[in-house]
């Protein structure tokens, strides 16, 4: 993904997905190359965030910090959790078009992952700045965005009317939701068993 493509998503999200829809695509390698690069944003912020700057609930409350061995395993442990399920949804995705009229390959959904996912990625540097309430703000406007962008770009690319195409996005925000119920609660057990959290003062 280009700068220049990567900034068409926020300020002309339409002909970025149309530029998506009309232009060469990238293999299905490369986005995962892009993604697994992508990834490391939110991975390596909450490295830095728990172990240098510390965490804090509240406004003025006392910040939490974890060990670094605590914290590496917990950033590595997300970032694996995130790759699979940005490789998943772009499978998901190829799997279930064609139940909607569709006919992308699977590079088109890859890319569409791609962009669609890009601004939730990119508000992993929100994990550097430690207060709850603002990462909470910052990941919830960045994935209304990427929900936007997922309808935005549905119809254009994988080229199904807007009435199936509303029907195939609420399809795939399922699996995400589901997806993601799934990661917290392998997360709870891991914290709770095999990588049990280390605080330090």
């Amino acid at each position: 993904m280009t700068i220049k493509s990567m900034s068409e998503i926020f300020y002309h999200p339409h002909l970025a997905m149309q530029h998506l829809r009309d232009e060469k695509l990238r293999g299905t390698g490369e986005v995962l190359v892009i993604l697994a690069l992508l990834a490391l944003i939110p991975a390596v912020s909450l490295f830095i965030g728990t172990t240098q700057l510390g965490w804090s609930l509240t406004p003025g409350g006392d910040a939490i910090k974890l060990s670094l061995i605590s914290a590496l395993n917990s950033a590595i442990a997300f970032y694996l959790a995130t790759c699979f399920a940005l490789c998943l949804m772009g499978f998901a995705m190829h799997w279930m078009e064609k139940t909607y009229g569709g006919h992308a390959s699977l590079e088109r959904c890859m890319n569409l992952t791609l962009y669609t996912a890009t601004p939730l990625l990119l508000a992993g540097f929100a994990a550097l700045y430690p207060m709850l309430w603002f990462c909470v703000a910052v990941g919830l406007v960045a994935l209304g965005y990427s929900t936007w962008l997922l309808f935005t770009g549905v119809p254009i690319i994988m080229k199904i009317p807007e009435e199936r195409g509303f029907l195939f996005c609420i399809s795939i925000l399922t699996v995400g939701l589901v997806l993601l119920v799934g990661l917290r609660s392998a997360t709870v057990f891991l914290w709770s068993t095999t990588t049990p959290l280390v605080y330090v003062q």
